[in-house]
């Protein structure tokens, strides 16, 4: 069993390699709770997969499509609930020429060609898609920071400079 919060694992032998594969996967109730839960969402997400599988080149096979979601997160600043709609194109690759990183420092592959094993896991992608599409930084319509904070996602970096005052200890050392 796999440690996912949802796994719709489609196997390559049940695939037509002729023509495209039509996927619509919408998880259940307890699914969406567990997506919740491991993506911190304080809501279950209302999800979806629209997807085809093809035979590809080289005995590949070729998922395209898009996740739609509305998804409820807290606010960064209030932690009141912040409600957003994804709409995000999806596409995987998987090929039988690629193989899982072994060591634990690795060159990046390219983030759409996966390892073919004998299944292709549709609720995996659903997923990794959805995590991927969330806002980072959800904000309630009008919060705001204190005024003595820096908002993460202004990039301000006068907050971490920890070497600030270091040449004015260093000039009091040398008197």
């Amino acid at each position: 069993m796999s440690s996912a919060p949802f796994s719709h694992r489609l196997r390559l032998s049940q695939l037509n390699p002729r023509q495209p594969n039509r996927i619509d996967l919408v998880p259940d109730e307890p699914a969406r709770q567990r997506i919740a839960a491991e993506l911190g969402l304080t809501a279950p997400p209302e999800v979806r997969l629209v997807a085809t599988i093809t035979a590809a080149p080289n005995d590949a096979w070729l998922l395209e499509g898009r996740v739609t979601a509305r998804v409820q997160q807290p606010c960064v600043v209030t932690l009141a609930p912040v409600r957003s709609k994804i709409d995000e194109p999806v596409r995987r690759l998987y090929s039988p020429h690629v193989t899982q990183p072994e060591s634990d420092e690795v060159e990046m592959p390219d983030d759409e060609v996966e390892p073919l094993g004998p299944a292709i896991d549709a609720g995996e992608v659903l997923v990794e898609a959805l995590a991927l599409a969330l806002p980072p930084y959800p904000r309630a319509e009008g919060a705001e920071l204190p005024a003595n904070a820096t908002d993460p996602a202004d990039g301000d970096d006068n907050s971490r400079r920890p070497f600030q005052g270091l040449a004015d200890l260093l000039q009091r050392k040398d008197n």
